[in-house]
């Protein structure tokens, strides 16, 4: 009976312990014999920006456009047929902050009609609306009254535009 206690209270065997020891032995000595290039790099640049040289070649512009991927080929997740229509910053079309959409994104400032109203999409949703603006994209950022389900309503400048724009029939992408 107690043999039985002594062998329950060891987690592993002396002889699991030291095999698993070896190993990550082997692989501490591996990972850093085989792959010091990283850290040697990362001391390379910054030799480089400590003498100046490194500054003059590469702008801030050149790294965002060399490591940030463009996502001007957006393929679409799929397609929803729905109705389409306009509204702008008007106080009687809004609440009291005409200018703020429903995620507090200032259209009024931004200036450029790329926002739409959708309730059944999440905020920051990216669609093309291709019958009407072909491959112009938007961005999901306000919301309209619950009673409209399935309807997408596009934010533009100008009552005018809004107002001839009308309602609209069409197939909406939803892009990756």
């Amino acid at each position: 009976m107690e043999g039985l206690r002594l062998n329950y209270n060891r987690i592993i065997s002396p002889k699991l312990a030291k095999k698993l020891l070896f190993v990550l032995v082997f692989v501490i000595i591996f990972d850093f014999s085989l792959f010091p290039f990283p850290t040697l790099a990362s001391k390379a640049i910054e030799a480089e920006i400590a003498n100046g040289t490194l500054i003059e070649s590469v702008s801030e512009e050149n790294i965002t456009n060399a490591y940030l991927p463009e996502n001007i080929d957006l393929s679409p997740k799929y397609t929803v047929n729905t109705t389409f229509t306009a509204y702008n910053s008007d106080i009687y079309q809004c609440d009291d902050t005409p200018c703020i959409t429903a995620n507090g994104f200032n259209v009024c400032e931004h200036g450029i009609e790329d926002t739409i109203a959708a309730n059944f999409l999440k905020f920051g949703t990216k669609v093309k609306i291709p019958d009407h603006f072909g491959d112009r994209v938007f961005v999901v950022r306000d919301r309209m009254n619950r009673r409209y389900t399935n309807r997408v309503d596009i934010w533009m400048l100008e009552k005018q535009d809004a107002k001839q724009f009308g309602v609209k029939y069409g197939r909406i992408e939803i892009l990756e």
